[in-house]
């Protein structure tokens, strides 16, 4: 309890600022709207410790670079969202960059952040990128070089391109394919992929302790984890848990368990919290919270709303939350950001300082 309670104090002072972008800050060009994570149509602003999470700005504009979140391995050897900048010519693809840049010393490997690597093999290239906009489809074709990863990787390599495609707008499904041919599994070690690839593949997959397999549900949640140069950012995880009829209530049940033990990862929400209630009505999930430390006028972590934010958004058709704290709606976060009417996701998440 000590533990989470000097966590909310850090984050109170303002110790842990988790970068996140969104539409609201008009940083970049309007390619940077076809590389987001959805939902979209947020009007948050909310950034990270220093001004547009080290970005400037009027350099992005002047060279037309567009925001894209890539999927990378991090220190923990865990997948996180990363936000960096790419420029995009009149014919590139921002589905292929992004898959471009993620190729292990690749021609982008300078650009990615400290303590992220990148997840496909050494000299992979990508002969042909297509999308099927009424199937909201992507193909991506892999050289044969794609195949050259230990089966320890497998599965993380499906979720890291599943992840990364579907986070771009008009992208739901994902195949892959290998020197033109569609692949019904993956090379090395058998994962099978006949059929499109959603984000129901999950992400780091775990389970709950207890949990009963053939009764489970997996539920995305979103924790905290510290890069070499000390920037906080939200580490996705995938967690099958038991069975039940709200599956959005158990995600933020779950967010408040916090990570498990054995995970390097810290948690954004203390463990007294409890939720109320999650009820979705149209394209709004209302999420009521009760929190008997809170007291009126607080400014609440950022962190931890925003995490709530991204998980009920991520296991939910929502794309707006509305948080309730106590009975009330006039939640304000340590970044100034107000809960009072219902928020978006944010489009982009973990955007480094440069």
């Amino acid at each position: 309890m000590t533990h989470y309670r000097l966590f909310r104090r850090a984050a109170l002072a303002g110790a842990l600022a988790l970068p996140l972008l969104t539409t609201g800050c008009g940083l970049f060009s309007q390619e940077a709207s076809e590389s987001i994570d959805p939902p979209q149509n947020s009007t948050q602003n909310v950034s990270g410790a220093a001004d547009n999470n080290g970005v400037d700005t009027a350099a992005a504009q002047q060279t037309d670079q567009s925001q894209m979140t890539l999927y990378l391995k991090d220190q923990n050897g865990l997948l996180a969202p990363v936000t960096v900048l790419a420029s995009l010519g009149e014919s590139e693809k921002a589905g292929q960059k992004a898959i471009e840049m993620m190729v292990e010393d690749g021609q982008f490997a300078s650009e990615l952040p400290e303590g992220f690597q990148a997840i496909l093999p050494k000299g992979t290239t990508v002969k042909q990128f297509n999308l099927v906009p009424d199937q909201n489809l992507a193909i991506v074709d892999f050289s044969k070089s794609f195949s050259d990863y230990t089966a320890a990787e497998e599965r993380q390599i499906v979720e890291a391109v599943t992840w990364t495609l579907t986070g771009m707008q008009g992208i739901k499904n994902v195949e892959i394919w290998m020197e033109g041919q569609k692949l019904a599994e993956m090379p090395v070690d058998g994962l099978p992929i006949d059929g499109p690839l959603t984000r129901a593949v999950g992400i780091n997959l775990q389970a709950a302790d207890g949990v009963n397999y053939s009764q489970s549900i997996p539920v995305t949640l979103y924790f905290a984890a510290v890069t070499p140069d000390d920037e906080s950012y939200y580490v996705p995880v995938t967690r099958l848990v038991n069975r039940s009829d709200n599956k959005a209530k158990s995600a933020i049940e779950q967010l408040i368990s916090g990570p498990l033990d054995t995970d390097p990862l810290t948690a954004v929400i203390t463990p007294d919290v409890i939720v109320k209630s999650v009820t979705t009505t149209k394209d709004v999930v209302t999420v009521e919270l009760q929190d008997d430390a809170y007291q009126e006028g607080q400014k609440e972590p950022a962190q931890m709303l925003q995490a709530v934010i991204l998980a009920l958004t991520e296991n939910t058709n929502a794309t707006k939350v509305q948080i309730k704290l106590n009975g009330k709606t006039d939640v304000i976060d340590t970044n100034n950001q107000s809960y009072s009417k219902p928020v978006s996701r944010p489009e982009h998440v973990n955007a480094f300082k440069s």
